[in-house]
């Protein structure tokens, strides 16, 4: 016990001993940490030595191009063809391709024009919404549909054929081919059929290029890969080429064959379902060939109530339709055709005749108002062909071209430069801008269902269905007054004819007034321009009669001359409306609506009559005049005295030529 204690007490008397920090677990524990920290930095640093050997080892080789030898190329001296599905195609008289112009987009995954089946007509107020969107069912480039052209214009056939021949192309390069020409045998289209027939050897020459330069094409077919045959159309359809054939020269005596049909009737449509029934088997039977059906007409067709069975027959069997025809006037059935007697031993005064081109929408989209000096302003172009036909077209996947020789956007036409056998057309417009004016292919009951769906629309299109009216029948303007009393009787007889238009201009005022709810809900440009320019110009023809009225009114109530010679009241147009304020109102409303019609739609038709309606001020004042009431002079006797000996007179007779005779206008 002694022995523990003084042991204990050595070790407290002693200096107190230091305690180490790293004992024997700590040194340990310190020792594995670095062990597992070193070999987390040596994993880490292997991996980002292995990416950067990666990237260092990544080399991006540029591709080498491929050097040709253009000296061993053998490319056709006449003709090329691009490969490449060009976004603006077309052409302008013999111009070929290059000045060509397209009137809408080629390619489309879907088509945006609705086709539904089994329509079963109904009223106009009921129309069933139809949900049906089908494939474009025309020409495909890369297995896409091919949307068709809704108008392209050019100032000849011949051009429109080159652009025609391009597409036969595509169409060979895609598979064997039948294309069927089809000619509506009218005597106005006599010259363009002699144009086309010559046109026939480039055509077939320049595929014959292709085929000796060995486009493969024609190398991929054992047979011929492209057939034709040729169809004539009038008052019968007469198929001029029963089995398909490669021969041109059986090909150019078939047109050259056609006589002609005098009956005025072109059965277009039923041609084309014709032709089409005729060789669908060429669609189901091997070898299987694309058809193309081109058609050269300068009317609308009076078989219109076959559209739709066309346009399902031509869509079900993939067959596209291109149509050489006219412009469609600007919201009018009928256009004047300038007509020369094609014999020379008859006389060759032009003369006119009335064709049946239009309208370019399914109904008439304008109001039928002539203008204050009692103008039928001549016919515009629409921008578009027929509605039927470039709706076939449009549906289709083909091209509707819009053929007029005198066709210049940059000046109006007169009716001398007029070329024969073309409807006179005084205004043309850039198709560039009419583009975006393009009208609705629809069948009737989709256009009528959207037309219901919008107030503007139905207004605007009741008060186009209306006759052609007049604004103020040949207003007298000038008075005489003889007496009071004689003064009175022409004032209230001239207020006759402004009292029996403005009823008239009333109602089509009303009926446009319905729209104005639905106006602001209106997004298309060619809706929009077209209300805005009706109710512009109605309201501005009721604005002129109602203050025209107004004035006679006030001159019946007496007026004195500021001059006491004068002896006369005229009455002048004016800038300010001085015959109260609701009419003053009325007229900057008419006025703000043409002017937004020419601001907001410059380059079209709508803009052109609105300019035209603004010319003529809406408001009146009178002025006065002196009119010389003396007899003229009596200068008979100076007549009688006169003794002038007259000169020597021929007796031998003068024989005049017997002029040619002249043969009527033929139903054109």
């Amino acid at each position: 016990m002694s022995v523990a204690r003084d042991h204990q007490s050595s070790y407290s008397d002693a200096e107190p001993a230091v305690e180490s920090t790293f004992d024997r677990d700590t040194v340990s524990f310190l020792a594995s940490l670095t062990v597992h920290v070193g070999l987390l930095l040596a994993l880490g640093y292997s991996t980002y030595f292995r990416e950067q050997s990666a990237r260092e080892a990544l080399t991006i080789i540029a591709p080498v191009e491929e050097t040709i030898d253009e000296t061993k190329v053998v490319l056709p001296k006449d003709f090329f063809v691009n490969d490449r599905h060009m976004a603006e195609v077309g052409a302008n008289s013999s111009a070929n391709a290059e000045m060509a112009l397209s009137a809408a987009e080629i390619l489309s995954d879907i088509s945006d024009v609705p086709s539904p089946a089994e329509l079963t007509p109904v009223d106009i107020a009921k129309v069933e919404v139809n949900n049906v969107i089908e494939m474009a069912t025309g020409l495909r480039v890369d297995n896409l549909p091919v949307r068709g052209a809704a108008g392209e214009g050019t100032t000849g056939a011949v051009g429109a054929i080159d652009r025609i021949t391009q597409d036969i192309l595509l169409s060979l390069e895609e598979r064997k081919t039948l294309v069927v020409w089809l000619f509506d045998q009218s005597g106005s289209l006599t010259r363009q059929r002699a144009e086309i027939n010559a046109r026939f050897d480039r055509i077939y020459h320049e595929l014959g290029v292709i085929e000796a330069a060995g486009n493969p094409a024609f190398k991929r077919h054992d047979d011929k890969p492209l057939l034709t045959s040729v169809v004539g159309f009038g008052q019968q359809v007469n198929v001029l080429i029963d089995k398909p054939t490669d021969n041109l020269t059986e090909i150019k005596e078939a047109v050259a064959s056609m006589k002609q049909d005098d009956s005025g009737t072109e059965r277009v449509f039923s041609a084309i379902y014709t032709a089409v029934e005729k060789y669908q088997r060429f669609r189901s039977e091997a070898p299987i060939r694309n058809i193309m059906m081109v058609v050269f007409t300068d009317e609308v067709g009076d078989d219109q109530a076959a559209l739709d069975k066309t346009v399902n027959l031509c869509r079900r069997l993939e067959v596209p339709v291109y149509v050489v025809g006219v412009p469609a006037p600007f919201g009018r059935d009928e256009t004047l055709v300038k007509w020369v007697d094609p014999d020379p031993q008859y006389d060759q005064t032009p003369q006119w005749g009335r064709v049946s081109q239009g309208p370019e929408s399914l109904f008439p989209e304008r109001i039928k108002l002539r203008f204050m000096d009692n103008e039928d302003p001549d016919p515009m172009d629409s921008g578009f062909g027929p509605f039927s036909l470039t709706r076939l077209c449009y549906e289709t996947g083909g091209i509707y071209f819009s053929v007029h020789p005198n066709r210049n956007v940059n000046r109006t036409v007169g009716r001398n430069e007029t070329n024969p056998f073309s409807a006179h057309i005084k205004q043309f417009f850039d198709p560039e801008v009419m583009r975006r004016y393009r009208p609705d292919y629809l069948p009737s009951k989709e256009y009528l269902r959207q037309v219901n769906e919008n107030k503007a629309r139905s207004s605007l299109l009741k008060t186009a269905q209306l006759s052609w009216m007049n604004q103020l029948e040949s207003p007298r303007l000038r008075f005489v007054k003889v007496s009071e009393a004689e003064l009175a009787t022409d004032l209230a007889e001239a207020q006759k004819g402004a009292a029996k238009i403005e009823p008239q201009l009333a109602n089509l005022h009303s009926t446009l007034e319905i729209g104005e709810a639905d106006r602001a809900k209106e997004t298309s440009p060619r809706w929009q321009a077209g209300y805005d320019l009706a109710m512009g110009r109605v309201m501005a023809a009721r604005v002129r009669a109602e203050g025209y009225n107004t004035m006679l009114a006030m001159a019946k109530r007496g007026m004195k001359f500021s001059n006491e010679k004068n002896n006369t009241w005229v009455l002048r147009h004016d800038e300010e409306i001085s015959t109260g304020s609701q009419l003053a109102k009325a007229g900057k409303e008419a006025e703000a609506y043409l002017h937004r019609v020419v601001d907001e739609h410059p380059g079209t038709p709508w803009a052109f009559l609105a300019s035209r309606e603004l010319q003529t001020p809406l408001g009146w004042k009178w002025i006065e005049e002196f009119t010389d009431l003396s007899p003229p002079p009596n200068r008979t006797a100076a007549n009688n005295n006169n003794n002038t000996p007259r000169p020597a007179r021929n007796e031998q007779p003068q024989m005049l030529n017997k002029p040619p005779p002249k043969r009527p206008v033929p139903k054109l």
